[in-house]
């Protein structure tokens, strides 16, 4: 059993609890020890937890009876509950299982809008002056040209480089941190080995790297599964060459 489906369910009759107990809920808080503060404040500490789940499940559409939730609280302090252990431990499966599922039908979804988003806009700046699309997809556009050598797939190169997603929000940049960046370029996801091959030391490119040359379906975070990525990249040395 997940510790979120445990904790919403604690949360719940915790907050049932608190409302049938408004009075004693209303008296002023003593807090003349350190014992006192402590005890305090891991109520504070697993209150915000259990309150951000509960938003978590009700985003799922998964509601839960309170009264009955309250209920069995009361039942199995007492050691009366009306379903054995077996059957509890049955209906809490179901409800993992139905938690789960939820899950999933978001992240297809999401995944869905993704590639439809990522597909149109591939497609409009395609048709940008100045834009180049490779064989495999990659487009790219010359912001800056030079005439320095060209690296290989097995060069380690430095550059400096800003990437964001296709409605401008920024997930990492070398300026940011305040040095260039130096890799193997055929360490890197497949858009930019093959992206700053292109360019020559001293350029300044601009890729929008398709999905399937990025992560792919793979969620990285901000970078959400079927993403196309944007990168501006500088590129300022060929560190090592290949032999």
């Amino acid at each position: 059993m997940r510790l979120v489906t445990k904790m919403s369910l604690v949360a719940v009759a915790v907050i049932t609890l608190a409302a049938c107990q408004k009075e004693t809920a209303q008296q002023p808080v003593v807090l003349d020890t350190d014992a006192a503060k402590q005890s305090y404040s891991l109520g504070v500490s697993v209150g915000s937890y259990l309150d951000s789940t509960l938003v978590e499940y009700n985003n799922m559409g998964l509601s839960l009876d309170s009264a009955l939730i309250l209920r069995g609280v009361q039942d199995s302090i007492a050691k009366k509950t009306a379903l054995s252990e077996e059957e509890v431990q049955t209906m809490m499966a179901a409800l993992e299982e139905q938690f789960r599922e939820k899950q999933t039908a978001i992240a297809e979804a999401e995944a869905a809008q993704a590639v439809a988003a990522g597909k149109t806009y591939l497609e409009e700046n395609a048709k940008k002056e100045g834009v180049a699309v490779t064989e495999s997809g990659l487009q790219y556009e010359v912001l800056q040209a030079a005439e320095g050598a060209k690296p290989a797939a097995t060069d380690t190169v430095k550059v400096h480089y800003t990437g964001t997603l296709v409605d401008g929000t920024k997930f990492d940049s070398s300026h940011d941190r305040g040095e260039p960046a130096q890799f193997p370029l055929n360490r890197v996801i497949p858009g930019w080995t093959e992206g700053v091959q292109l360019m020559n030391v001293g350029s300044k490119y601009k890729f929008t790297i398709p999905a399937e040359l990025a992560y792919g379906e793979r969620d990285m975070g901000v970078i959400k599964p079927n993403s196309v990525l944007v990168f501006e990249v500088e590129l300022l040395e060929i560190v090592t060459a290949a032999e």
